[in-house]
């Protein structure tokens, strides 16, 4: 065979390989399965790894803001009317959130750590100082009064202090006061007869500065699913607030970290100390931050719908049976029996009538909805925005007179919005991940379109091998004449 003839084959033989193994690879998912070997590989809780140094010490700054409701009709409410509030915020605190405390255990597959926060107030990004006053439910009071409000002697004598004090069901603090602490009359009086008590209240009172416990976290050595997954939290591996075990259950991250190698239909589960359960985020779309790809989470209205709806939810309500409807979470029980109920921004994804009891609810999803956009190969957080609401459970207590008439009502206080953002530093670091997984990704499809190329170049010399032949025998006739 002339040597020319044989380059031609050859050609339509490699083109032929080049098309089989493309396919073949691209079945297999050997290359992707490859990348992914690699990644579950590096992204371990262990000294030396970015996943480390990320989870011990965030890079990306993370930002607290709280959006306070003013009470603006605080004599109509009791007198019965619905409750009017203006929502005045954000005032915003940066936060730092090291991993303190780091103890490996057990050959490295676990880790014990405190994760302690710090709050610095930002002036620049808040709508005015910490002094700016907030009228609104007087937290403390109601709690006393709830807490007596069946020991008579007790009760009458706390009246007697309120009236004579002029202390009511509502209070005006500053921002300041009601996020850190301020000393109350009542508490302080109350404590002369038990001397442990703090006569010290703030919705976030000794939460700066300090941490919610000590975690024991699963460093993902043995398996890559268990990267960051809790093991237990203050020595305990389940909670006991709740009514039934698969409530108490402490289930997922702490939500500042996820495994990699996502996939869509996973459910992503976390544990929220603030919220005093576990919970979990299902995927709503893909999304890219910082031109990185990425698949949003969010938690569904399942999460906190009413055990009617859900019920497998039916051990959160508390008292057992006493539930109070879907889009609410009464946390009373972890609160030091303040009478607290969670919720998301603006009761999103509640009962409409909790919407409709306060006028100057406006739940909107962009705004109230909490999210998290998770790059899909590391895991790591591209964005995130975790929107809370603390409310009080507002009822008359025929013993005190400071209730009124006062209609029973989940009244919101304050939503805080705890975000952040992937910083350029560490975007720049997973932009160069993400362009070796797209190569890796695409060699069998390079390899397809080679073979392709080179198909067509084949078919192109058989074809111009042939007509020089028909060409010649055509042309004889003439050459004989």
């Amino acid at each position: 065979m002339p040597l020319k003839t044989c380059c031609i084959y050859s050609t339509g033989v490699v083109s032929l390989l080049l098309l089989i193994v493309g396919i073949s690879l691209i079945l297999s998912n050997v290359f992707p399965h490859f990348l992914q070997a690699i990644v579950k590989k590096e992204v371990v809780l262990k000294n030396g790894t970015d996943a480390f140094e990320a989870w011990e010490n965030p890079p990306a700054p993370i930002y607290m803001q709280f959006y306070f409701f003013n009470l603006t009709n605080p004599m109509e409410v009791l007198d019965g009317d619905r409750p009017a509030v203006v929502e005045i915020g954000p005032y915003t605190y940066r936060e730092y959130r090291p991993m303190e405390e780091v103890n490996f255990q057990e050959n490295g597959t676990k880790v014990t750590a405190v994760n302690t926060k710090t709050y610095i107030f930002q002036r620049n990004m808040s709508r005015g100082p910490e002094s700016d006053l907030i009228r609104t439910v007087n937290i403390p009071a109601l709690t006393v009064m709830e807490k007596f409000k069946d020991v008579f002697l007790v009760a009458r004598l706390i009246a007697d202090y309120m009236t004579s004090t002029g202390e009511g069901l509502f209070t005006t603090r500053t921002v300041g006061e009601l996020l850190w602490g301020y000393e109350d009359g009542l508490l302080k009086a109350l404590k002369t007869l038990s001397p442990g008590l703090d006569d010290v209240f703030g919705l976030f009172y000794k939460n700066n500065g300090t941490n919610d416990g000590e975690y024991v976290f699963f460093t993902g050595q043995q398996d890559s699913k268990d990267f960051a997954r809790v093991d237990t939290w203050n020595g305990e591996s389940s909670l006991n607030w709740w009514s039934s075990d698969e409530c108490n259950m402490i289930n997922g991250t702490n939500g500042a970290s996820f495994h990699p190698v996502i996939t869509k239909t996973e459910t992503l589960y976390m544990f929220s100390s603030d919220l005093c359960r576990s919970l979990y985020a299902l995927y709503e779309e893909d999304v890219k931050v910082k031109g990185i790809p990425g698949y949003r989470f969010v938690p569904p209205s399942m999460v906190f719908a009413n055990l009617t709806v859900n019920p497998a939810n039916a051990g959160f309500c508390v008292p057992a049976g006493n539930c109070l409807g879907s889009g609410v979470l009464n946390v009373s029980g972890c609160k030091q029996g303040a009478p607290i109920i969670m919720s998301s921004p603006h009761f999103y994804q509640a009962d409409e009538k909790f919407v409709q009891d306060v006028f100057g609810m406006k739940p909107e999803k962009e705004y109230h909805q909490t999210v998290i956009d998770i790059n899909p190969l590391t895991g790591f957080i591209l964005q995130a925005a975790k929107r809370l609401q603390v409310n009080v459970y507002v009822e008359k207590i025929d013993t005190f007179s400071q209730t009124g008439n006062v209609r029973t009502v989940v009244l919101p206080v304050v939503y805080l919005n705890e975000s952040v953002v992937i910083d350029d530093a560490s975007a720049t670091k997973l932009k160069t991940i993400v362009l070796e997984e797209n190569v890796v990704e695409n060699i069998p499809f390079m390899l397809i379109g080679l073979g392709i190329l080179l198909g067509a170049l084949f078919m192109f010399l058989m074809c111009r091998q042939k007509i020089p032949e028909s060409t010649a025998a055509e042309r004889q006739p003439l050459l004989s004449s």
